[in-house]
């Protein structure tokens, strides 16, 4: 989610930093440490962290993508500079439970944070859109 820090996603975002729960441990995006990301981005885990390995996982490959991701969407235009300092990104990080390739991990990341953001930003999918490509869709773990 993208959206304004005064807004609904601004309080999103304030919920998902003090609201930790045992195996979620939701985390700022950060290039490097002590420079996070503008606009401000929290990431939160999809799937429980159960281990030291996941742990890592996250705190690494995945929120090092998503950091980055953030950041290129900014220098891209993708979002505008002007607004780094009004809006903030709560994103939604899945890793999953047997992951063992930390590259793979970072890949999949950066490119579902980038794409989403420029989703967001264009008003992507439209209901049109969605409407249309519904009986084509498939999720992986449908089942069926």
């Amino acid at each position: 989610m993208i959206g304004s820090k005064d807004g609904p996603v601004g309080h999103a975002f304030a919920s998902a930093l003090v609201n930790q729960t045992a195996g979620h441990s939701n985390l700022l995006a950060v290039l490097t440490p002590n420079l996070a990301v503008k606009p401000a981005t929290v990431t939160i885990t999809k799937v429980t962290i159960k281990n030291s390995k996941q742990a890592v996982q996250m705190f690494g490959p995945a929120q090092a993508a998503v950091a980055k991701a953030v950041a290129d969407a900014v220098e891209q235009g993708v979002i505008p500079k002007d607004q780094c300092e009004d809006l903030v990104i709560v994103c939604g990080v899945f890793i999953h439970w047997e992951a063992q390739d930390d590259k793979k991990i970072y890949d999949y990341n950066y490119e579902a944070t980038l794409q989403s953001i420029k989703n967001a930003m264009a008003g992507k999918p439209t209901a049109d859109e969605v409407v249309a490509g519904k009986e084509q869709a498939a999720h992986p773990f449908r089942g069926f």
